[in-house]
């Protein structure tokens, strides 16, 4: 019996590898090894779902089962995977050993959680699924359909002013909810936009209702009876906010507990070479998850969608380097719409605004190597692109 190509991770990588693999090998088996559901959802939509009315509900796109059975996919669901074996090629899960022809790891990242005091630190969320989002989706309504119809006006802190908290503030505060935004840096997604354009992003959110706390983090959060949210939360500053919901979106960091316990060399991720291997044999791995060969993590839609092509071409037999395009990133803030292109990191330069809207980073040499865009600006990504070498 021919031992299957296994995919621990039901995200897009792990669905994204099994379709691309499908349209190149029709019959090789693949078992698809998963800890929830693996029910098929655009995680991007967690983001900006209040203000669409979108509940936990909707944002599901396909169920497990159908999903499976388009790709022809054994799916093991709710199956804690508990060890990997690199030498015998056996991955150990709360449901027995399987044994692999091929592996893929696309286990994804989890949100970075830093340690803070008060009796309820543990009532901090994190939203990096749709099961995470359920929860706080049930937080803010108390079940109803929407935030709208909720008794009264929530009020939600959010850690972090990077860009998963932004598009969350602007989706929250566009839901009819009171937002509060608290980070130790000076303003809004400032490892990725001009100092210029983060402070436009800033006012736009300001003038939605945002109120920004910036040079300070949350120092502990408390059960209290505090008017105005049912949460104390007390900043380093020593200012005290009122909350009815703590949401943590300071960043993930890939999920290395399984490559590193198999022996897999690991840094920021699971480091991969430009085929995507591992340093062990017939063991691979994209996404969220990994290290590529350029020394980068890519969290985006784009660079996974890449990747998974690369890789099924390399399973089916077709061995294939991946290769990112310019990939620009498209950020949901309705108040301020974003799209940017970073240099790639360490490139030395600077930006420089060239027209309204219109943002270019260029290097020492005046070489363009990234660009901002926002507003209507936005349209122009195309035409931006080009002139990045």
């Amino acid at each position: 019996m021919q031992n299957p190509i296994v995919i621990i991770g039901a995200g897009l990588a792990g669905w994204t590898t099994a379709r691309e693999l499908r349209k190149l090998d029709k019959t090789t088996p693949v078992l698809l090894i998963t800890a929830d559901s693996g029910d098929f959802y655009a995680k991007p939509s967690l983001s900006n779902a209040f203000a669409q009315k979108r509940g936990p509900a909707q944002l599901l796109t396909t169920p497990a089962a159908s999903m499976a059975a388009s790709q022809n996919v054994t799916l093991q669901a709710h199956t804690r995977v508990k060890a990997i074996h690199t030498a015998s090629q056996t991955v150990h899960t709360s449901a027995g050993d399987f044994t692999y022809a091929k592996l893929v790891l696309a286990t994804g990242a989890q949100p970075i959680r830093i340690p803070m005091d008060g009796d309820a630190a543990s009532a901090v969320l994190s939203v990096n699924s749709l099961q995470d989002f359920s929860a706080f989706h049930e937080r803010l309504t108390d079940g109803q359909e929407s935030a709208q119809t909720a008794a009264a006006k929530r009020h939600v802190v959010i850690m972090g002013a990077g860009l998963i908290g932004c598009e969350f503030a602007n989706d929250l505060i566009g839901s009819g909810l009171a937002v509060t935004v608290v980070d130790p840096s000076a303003s809004p997604i400032a490892a990725l936009l001009p100092p210029g354009l983060s402070e436009e992003l800033r006012e736009a959110l300001a003038k939605q209702g945002v109120a920004w706390h910036f040079g300070t983090t949350v120092q502990r959060v408390d059960h209290g009876a505090m008017t105005g949210g049912a949460l104390k939360v007390q900043l380093d500053n020593g200012e005290v906010l009122a909350a009815d919901v703590v949401l943590s979106a300071i960043g993930l960091r890939a999920d290395l507990s399984l490559a590193q316990a198999a022996g897999l060399a690991c840094d920021r991720g699971i480091v991969v070479d430009a085929q995507l291997q591992t340093s062990a044999a017939n063991v691979y791995a994209l996404g969220d998850g990994a290290q590529y060969a350029n020394g980068r993590t890519l969290p985006y839609v784009m660079p996974i969608m890449h990747a998974g092509k690369a890789l099924a071409a390399t399973l089916a037999g077709q061995p294939t380097p991946v290769q990112f395009p310019l990939m620009p990133v498209a950020i949901k803030t309705p108040a301020l719409p974003l799209v940017v292109a970073p240099a790639a990191p360490g490139t030395v330069g600077q930006w420089s605004q060239s027209e309204p809207g219109v943002w270019l980073f260029a290097d020492t040499d005046h070489v363009i190597k990234g660009f901002a865009l926002s507003g209507a600006q936005t349209s122009r990504r195309a035409e931006l692109a080009k002139q990045v070498v």
